[in-house]
Order: C-alpha cells, then sequence, then structure tokens
C-alpha cells in the first residue's frame, strides 16, 4: 500500500471505474457498497459501458448514474487503438470529483485515464510499472477479485462485512420475464451451458444429465452466440425443457433466476447473477479461476474444481497468468464429474 490511508473530507462527488462484463461488475458491488456506506452524501457515478447504464438504471443500490464510456484500450476495452477522447475527459473534469477510485486492473491504461479525471484523491491497483495513483495496492496474481476491490475501497476508509453482491430485482424485470415467458413452473431448476471462454465450458451432455436428474422442470439459458449450447442440452436431455435463448434481458433474466430453485452453470456472469438475487448455484470451476471468481461461501454455493492445469491437447501451462494463452479452445474442465455434480446438486435442492 503507498499513500495515506482513511476517510477523506468533504467529499461530495465519487468516480469508480469498472467497465466490463457482468461477472465482472457483480463482483465489485460489495465494493460500491462499502463506499457508498462510507460517504453517504456522496454521489457515487459508475464509469461503464452501456450495458450497465440499461441494467443500472432505476435499479437500487450503490450506484447513482452511469456514465457509459466509449471504446477505450484497456479501460472499456481489450482492441488496441482507442484512445480517451479529450472532450470526454473534459466532460469528466467538469464533474469536479473529489474521489476517483480504479477497481479495474493492474492499472497500466487505467490509472492515467483515472488520472486525467482531475480528482482530488485517487485510489485503486497498480501492477508493476503502472503509474502510480495517490492510494494504493500492489495488483498481484490469485487474488479474489471481491477482497481485491475492499483492499482498494479500504485506502478510503470504506470498509463491509458484506462480501456477497446483491441486486434488486424489480417490478420491471418481473414484467419482462412474464411476457417473455408466462408464468415460470414451481420448483423450477435452471442450467446455463454457455461461457465466454470455451476453456471453461463443462460438456453440454454432462448439464443434460445433471438436468434429468433432477426430475424438476429445467429451462436452459443463453445469450444468442450461445444458441448451440442451449440446444444442445435441450436435445440431450430425456425430458423436456424449456430454451430460453435471447429472450430476456439482464434484468429478466435476474427476474428468472429469483423464480428459480438453483442454478447450475459454469464459470460465468449469470452465475454471478443468480447468486445476487438470492438463489442457490452449483457451477464447474477451473482451479484457478475459483481463486479469483469463485462464491466465497459454501452454504448456498457450490464450485466443483477442475484441477487440470495443462492444455489436454498440447500441454501448455496454464498456471502462469503471463504466459502466452496457446491457441486450443478445448474444455480444461472434464476431470468434474456428472456424480459430483450430482451429489451437490441433490443437497441444495433438498433444502430448497
Amino acid at each position: 500500500m503507498r499513500g495515506t490511508s482513511g476517510l477523506i473530507e468533504e467529499v461530495e462527488r465519487i468516480a469508480v471505474l469498472r467497465a466490463n462484463a457482468l461477472g465482472d461488475f457483480l463482483l465489485a458491488v460489495p465494493a460500491l457498497k462499502a463506499l457508498k456506506h462510507a460517504y453517504p452524501g456522496a454521489s457515487l457515478t459508475l464509469l461503464g459501458t452501456p450495458w450497465h447504464a440499461d441494467f443500472l438504471e432505476g435499479r437500487p443500490g450503490p450506484v447513482d448514474d452511469v456514465v457509459a464510456l466509449p471504446p477505450i484500450s484497456g479501460v472499456s476495452t481489450q482492441a488496441s487503438g482507442w484512445a480517451a477522447p479529450e472532450k470526454l475527459c473534459e466532460r469528466l473534469r467538469a464533474r469536479r470529483f473529489d474521489l476517483a477510485v480504479q477497481i479495474h486492473g493492474g492499472g497500466r491504461h487505467s490509472n492515467p485515464f483515472i488520472r486525467r479525471l482531475g480528482a482530488r484523491v485517487t485510489a485503486g491497483m497498480r501492477a508493476p510499472g503502472a503509474e502510480s495513483l495517490d492510494r494504493w495496492v500492489p495488483y498481484t496474481d490469485y487474488h479474489h477479485e471481491t477482497l481485491r476491490f475492499l483492499q482498494v475501497t479500504a485506502l478510503v476508509g470504506a470498509v463491509t462485512g458484506d462480501l456477497e453482491a446483491r441486486v434488486a430485482v424489480t417490478g420491471a424485470d418481473r414484467a419482462e420475464l412474464a411476457e417473455a415467458l408466462g408464468e415460470p413452473p414451481r420448483g423450477l431448476v435452471a442450467v446455463h451451458p454457455g461461457a465466454k471462454d470455451p476453456r471453461r465450458r463443462w460438456p453440454v451432455e454432462r448439464f443434460a444429465e445433471v438436468a434429468d436428474r433432477t426430475g424438476r422442470p429445467v429451462a436452459v439459458t443463453g445469450t444468442p452466440e450461445e444458441k448451440d449450447l442451449v440446444m444442445g442440452v435441450v436435445g440431450a436431455m430425456r425430458r423436456p425443457a424449456i430454451p430460453v435463448v435471447g429472450a430476456l434481458g439482464i434484468g429478466g433474466l435476474a427476474a428468472l433466476y429469483e423464480r428459480c430453485d438453483l442454478v447450475i452453470a459454469n464459470d460465468t456472469g449469470p452465475r454471478h447473477l443468480a447468486a445476487a438475487v438470492g438463489t442457490p448455484t452449483v457451477a464447474v470451476y477451473w482451479c484457478g479461476n475459483l481463486i479469483n471468481y469463485g462464491p466465497l461461501s459454501r452454504v448456498r454455493h457450490r464450485p466443483l474444481i477442475s484441477w487440470t492445469t495443462a492444455c489436454p491437447v498440447c500441454g501448455a501451462d496454464g498456471m502462469d497468468p503471463r504466459a502466452e494463452r496457446c491457441p486450443h479452445d478445448l474444455p480444461w474442465v472434464t476431470d468434474v464429474s456428472v456424480d459430483s455434480v450430482t451429489e451437490q446438486v441433490r443437497d441444495l435442492l433438498d433444502d430448497a
């Protein structure tokens, strides 16, 4: 840690940079709540992306408003060649933020962006070689993201005992669900077989077998890009299931998961969403990702861990975060058995 720590006086406006995907945002919610609790009279602005603005509009929570950033390399997109527009930075400086917080990564690109906002105090994370902020903690490998972000907020006097994200489901979310799917059946279980990284995807046939073993009505959820995975599960099941492909926005999906007794998934944003609305989850995790992104409790959330540490095709080491990624996209999680997932599913459903 560098710089002094503790509460900052006379904070009226806070900016927080976290401009990536659904699961990434949900991992940051405890830190956002800690900031709001420490500075209850301050307005908290999330520097995010358009989906954040859509999802958070009118939703109770710690975020008061969202600035949807355009593509900026290392800040709001991984693509290269996108610089932060000066007019955008001028508009943000005009807001006269008292505190700007970076919980977006190691800071190579994000720390210079945060410093351009002109806040009285900046705080965040810093990897070796990244630009410094007024208050910072080292960005290190294999550290749970939620705990990492809470270390940052502690630099400015914001602490909390709430380690799990919670997200409010609104009347608009429930209306969206009702319009798209009608009334969900009682005892519903949802399966989400997708994941952005193909290496995190448990085989669809195994999801289908676990879903059949529940003996419950089943909905299989996915984005339009995940249609083949969804239909793969539905087609492999012996019992009928409801495919839900691109029919719901994030709010509607939250309302669907709220009505479920359990969600079975890979390591992916919808698993975090299900947990955030209070639904138990069972999920298949690669061991390295569990450290950074897994559930922090085991009462209602059960991760099944793959201990595969090298590419099943070429043997490339998967444990060095700085190693170049091999080109193979086969799953790394097939050592997780159907029986081990079923055991956790049955244990949680028995308590439902």
